[in-house]
């Protein structure tokens, strides 16, 4: 497929994977946005990516760009969150692009690009994160619990790390 092929599909997939919200605007959903993005081909709630990656993706704990970081399932998040690894700044500072995380505007459901994500567990294994939120301007003070991160292209996982 052309790349102005992708970019047309893309951008359709984009436009159906929108919900109508009570003010006229439209949401985006983290899950679709992530498989367009990213390419991973997995459905349904985020937190059940993890799972789903087996046998079709690797997994493991070290960030690459293009793979799909995925959070647990947890109160404040019952549907867990998925977003793609655009940059690797250190090893325990990365930058990703996700849909609906912050408030902009009034209102949940976009797309934010680039935003830094730290890694905020003991060891320095990504099972935690702390994530930027744009209506404090700042990575945010809640360390959110990590599954992993899912390989689109089946890059090597190194040694003690999950794989799928």
């Amino acid at each position: 497929m052309t790349k102005t092929m992708r970019a047309i599909v893309g951008s359709m997939l984009l436009a159906c994977m929108v919900a109508p919200t009570a003010a006229n605007a439209q949401m985006i959903q983290c899950a679709p946005f992530a498989r367009m993005f990213s390419g991973i081909q997995l459905f349904g709630a985020a937190a059940s990516w993890w799972n789903q990656a087996v046998g079709k993706y690797l997994r493991g704990n070290t960030p690459e760009i293009g793979a799909v970081m995925v959070f647990k399932a947890i109160g404040s998040m019952r549907s867990g969150h998925v977003a793609t690894v655009t940059q690797v700044v250190s090893d325990r500072v990365i930058k990703i692009t996700h849909a609906n995380w912050s408030i902009i505007n009034g209102r949940r459901g976009q797309v934010e690009r680039d935003v830094t994500v730290v890694d905020a567990s003991p060891n320095g294994d990504w099972s935690k994160v702390k994530v930027w939120f744009a209506p404090i301007g700042k990575v945010g003070n809640t360390a959110y619990p990590v599954n992993g991160f899912i390989y689109k292209d089946g890059k090597s996982v190194a040694p003690g790390e999950a794989q799928g």
